[in-house]
């Protein structure tokens, strides 16, 4: 489809609501009606020619008194979904009464399959009905979505001579309309936008950094994507897109299945309802509504692929409590035997769950395949930091790098989320290191290349180009050295905490894991020759892990030449004495 029809029929919807919701629903809100009705009135078009074939299959199986007719009325539809209500939408747009429309809409909801009223419980959609009717809107709303002016059917709309007048809308590009409705919706509402929308040119890099490594490895088979914070999807299908354009620049025919997690009930509602309207229906099954980390949908799975944007700086507690109290979790994904210890602890404080998400998707890692499994996941700085030795946080970090897990940590620019300012990160993680990466991390300082947004979208001022994507991944793909990439053996960000005993007094010291000659080297050198009696107590040594960006890429202010500043004070005297000659005269 042409831009200018895709952009035409974008418009269209989001002029409803400005000319029938403007004086009943605050601006913020219009998105409760329209993304619901966008999705109904699809599926509507969708299932219109066959609604004859349904309604017949239905009174044959109502007739021979069949009660789960859900299969067989799908199979009459020929889709996933279908709707057995004796109405179109188009049936609906007048009535004697307000009453009588009330009725018949609400007939015509109930008879789509469970599959989308779940969509719709969780959009709430029912909720505005008596708002519309109350304010005499509903029938005015459908028939702008049943326009002839626009066609959101899968079937061409003829001319009288038989010619395209309206071309077919295809499920990918219903699809790509949907989600520009989102995002729309996303950007006037900022300050919620970031909690469930990561910004397409962050998700666009992700993509590329889990998948260009790995491009000339794609072989004809299935392959899995996973995103256990799915919000509206569009990590899972801009994933997609670029796996299947891989494949196809490869001449390799592969088939993807997309897994998703979502908590939110609305994004939930739009994830499922995107990947109906794309028609991937089978797929709209894998998306599990409810708490990753407390009621995780997908227990025994492995995936190839996961991206994530988890929450941070946000409490887990109510996950916490449900999964046994901080201090009773026996989750295997953030306790189990490591490094001789048999129940490790990764649980960090309940105030900021992040480093959990990345915790369970290691769980899902493929451990038998050539492949194995890549993962990119955006989080603060606190992920790197925070937590002292033997504390969770550390622990996971161990956990990650003592594993050979972690390929590179991306520092993102300030200012590339809708909702938030503060620096972020990309971890990238592969249990399937190259050679020339094993046992190393890369650190990419990517915070100095951003271009600007020519108007802020919420906190978000500047974005990721093409070119600039291109330069990320060169600096990634080189695994070289410069301005921007510092490479490190996996040891350079562990250390040991040690107790040191001086007489009476319980101090600490952080030994770094590569310090030349260990523990007993550094006591030697650093603490022996002012505190003669000092020991160390091995019982309480323990072993934590921190990444510091700050300290690997500190680049020193230029301090000037003593002849410059020499300079500088002769000039000051002269001008202080011409000064003084003036006052005195």
């Amino acid at each position: 489809m042409e831009v200018q029809t895709h952009n035409q029929i974008v418009s269209f919807i989001w002029g409803i609501a400005d000319d029938c919701l403007r004086d009943v629903y605050v601006r913020g809100k219009y998105r409760d009606v329209i993304l619901p009705l966008t999705v109904i009135r699809r599926l509507d078009a969708v299932l219109e020619d066959t609604k004859p074939a349904v309604l017949a299959m239905k009174a044959k199986l109502d007739s021979a008194g069949v009660g789960n007719q859900t299969e067989a009325l799908c199979n009459a539809a020929g889709q996933s979904f279908c709707n057995s209500s004796p109405f179109c939408l188009r049936d609906l747009t007048s009535r004697a009464s307000s009453q009588k429309l009330k009725a018949d809409f609400i007939a015509y909801l109930d008879g789509f399959s469970p599959n989308v009223q779940e969509i719709l419980d969780k959009f709430k959609f029912r909720n505005q009905i008596d708002t519309m009717i109350d304010a005499d809107i509903l029938g005015a709303v459908i028939e702008k979505f049943v326009s002839p002016t626009i066609n959101l059917s899968p079937v061409d709309v003829l001319d009288d001579q038989g010619g395209v007048r309206i071309p077919a809308l295809d499920n990918h590009t219903m699809g790509v309309i949907f989600e520009e409705l989102i995002r729309r919706f996303n950007e006037e509402n900022n300050e919620e936008a970031g909690e469930h929308f990561t910004p397409r040119d962050v998700v666009e890099l992700m993509a590329d950094l889990i998948f260009l490594p790995i491009a000339g490895q794609i072989k004809d088979s299935t392959y899995s994507v996973y995103d256990g914070t799915s919000g509206t999807g569009g990590m899972l299908t801009v994933s997609q897109d670029r796996l299947l354009s891989l494949a196809e620049k490869s001449g390799r025919d592969v088939s993807i299945h997309l897994f998703g997690q979502e908590i939110n009930p609305e994004t939930y509602a739009i994830t499922k309802a995107d990947l109906l309207l794309k028609g991937e229906g089978a797929e709209a099954d894998n998306v599990a509504f409810g708490s990753t980390l407390s009621s995780d949908g997908f227990p025994t799975r492995q995936f190839d692929f996961m991206l994530s944007n988890p929450p941070y700086g946000k409490s887990w507690k109510i996950d916490a409590d449900r999964l046994g109290g901080k201090k009773g979790i026996q989750d295997t994904r953030f306790v189990n035997s490591f490094a001789g210890i048999p129940d490790f602890s990764m649980i960090p404080r309940t105030s900021d769950g992040q480093l959990l998400f990345l915790l369970n998707n290691v769980s899902k890692m493929k451990e038998t395949t050539k492949l194995g499994s890549r993962v990119a996941e955006v989080h603060n700085g606190s992920s790197l930091f925070t937590g002292d030795a033997g504390q969770g946080e550390s622990n996971a970090r161990r956990y990650l790098i003592e594993r050979d897990l972690v390929e590179a940590i991306i520092a993102l620019p300030e200012n590339m989320f809708y909702n938030t300012g503060i620096g972020t990160f990309i971890w990238v993680l592969s249990n399937r290191k190259e050679t020339r990466r094993r046992g190393k991390i890369q650190l990419i300082d990517a915070t100095a290349l951003k271009s600007p947004l020519r108007k802020n979208l919420g906190k978000k001022n500047c974005e990721f180009t093409v070119n600039i994507r291109e330069q990320i991944m060169a600096l990634f793909l080189n695994f070289e050295e410069n301005e921007y990439s510092k490479i490190f053996h996996n040891s350079a960000f562990g250390y040991q905490k040690v107790t040191v005993i001086n007489g009476a007094e319980k101090d600490t010291e952080q030994i770094p894991l590569d310090y030349p000659g260990g523990i007993d080297a550094f006591i030697a050198k650093e603490v022996l020759p002012y505190a003669p009696k000092a020991k160390v107590d091995p019982k309480k040594t323990q072993i934590g892990y921190e990444i510091s960006f700050t300290k690997h890429f500190y680049k020193p202010a230029h301090l000037r030449g003593l002849a410059e500043i020499a300079a500088d004070i002769r000039a000051l005297e002269q001008e202080t004495e011409g000064l003084l000659e003036e006052v005195l005269s």
